[in-house]
């Protein structure tokens, strides 16, 4: 006769049945890095580079010729004949090159000189296509002729004044260093060994690598990863230009600016080297920028909350002829 156990003996007798617990396995959470980042574990030994008075410029015409009307046969012509300044700028870089998020416009520091040259080429300040480029990006959009000019935190340097031809100096930065608040570093000699974030194809890398406590590059696209790393403490820390890094301590409370000024980082305006008429045009508008009182509006504006102290002067201009 078949036996039929009641519900309760049949859940009495699987309760009393010894349960092996299925063990799970531990997995450590990978904290994705930014798309192309890398280590730069090698750099070109420094060459000595001598380019005369590298922060010399051409000269600008003396008058400035009047919108809308260029020189006939010029490089400025040519751009008017197009309808567009093309511009290649940065869009990552609070209050320099930065696209704002309510509107969706590019504005910055750096803009407003893209719109200042268009509006001394057309009589139009938004005659200009703002192309957003990076570091790396830089010379050779120039020498591809993809854009008429660069306004992009762009430090000269006579390495790249072989490639490329520069304004006057529009803007003096400082490299420096960006850490974690209670980090431990205060500036570079607490960086052997550390990993330290800036953008490929700038200067601020090369400096980096020479330094003699010999910390870890790490080279990313755009300065924003730089942020990125540093807060999900994949690199201790980032250098590159202070104004730059203002921008990102402004974002990120929790970070701050440290240390003395690891080298001088003048910007300047790159064209390519066969439109010397261009270069000469350019100079003439960043006369009539700093002198017009725009220079120091413009620093007010995007700057002045940024980097503590009175508006600068303006750079005074050097010329080579």
């Amino acid at each position: 006769m078949r036996r039929v156990l009641s519900f309760g003996a049949a859940l009495l007798l699987t309760g009393c049945a010894v349960v092996t617990p299925t063990a799970v396995p531990t997995v450590p959470a990978q904290v994705p890095a930014p798309g192309g980042a890398t280590t730069v574990t090698s750099s070109a030994p420094p060459v000595a580079d001598d380019c005369g008075d590298m922060l010399a410029s051409l000269r600008p015409p003396d008058p400035l010729p009047q919108p809308g009307k260029m020189p006939a046969g010029s490089t400025m012509a040519k751009i008017a004949e197009r309808g567009k300044l093309v511009v290649g700028v940065d869009q990552n870089t609070l209050d320099m090159g930065f696209r704002d998020p309510f509107t969706g416009q590019l504005q910055g520091f750096d803009i407003d000189l893209a719109h200042a040259i268009a509006q001394a080429l057309f009589g139009d300040p938004n005659a200009v296509q703002l192309r957003a480029i990076t570091s790396d990006q830089r010379v050779p959009a120039v020498q591809h002729g993809d854009v008429d000019l660069v306004v992009r935190t762009m430090t000269i340097t006579c390495a790249r004044r072989r490639d490329v031809a520069f304004s006057s100096v529009y803007y003096e930065a400082q490299q420096r260093i960006l850490v974690k608040r209670n980090s431990g570093i205060a500036g570079p000699d607490q960086l052997a060994g550390k990993r330290v974030c800036a953008t490929k194809g700038s200067t601020s890398i090369d400096t980096v690598q020479a330094l003699p406590q010999k910390p870890v590059a790490v080279g990313v696209a755009d300065w924003t990863d730089c942020l990125v790393l540093l807060q999900q403490g994949q690199v201790d820390a980032v250098s590159t230009d202070d104004v730059i890094l203002a921008g990102m301590a402004a974002q990120d409370r929790y970070t701050e600016v440290v240390g003395p000024s690891l080298a001088a980082e003048p910007y300047g305006i790159a064209m390519p080297r066969e439109h010397e008429d261009l270069v000469r045009f350019v100079n003439g508008v960043l006369e009539q920028v700093r002198a017009s009182g725009a220079w120091a509006a413009s620093y007010r504006r995007w700057l002045g909350d940024l980097l503590p102290g009175p508006v600068p002067a303006p750079p005074a201009p050097r010329y080579q002829d």
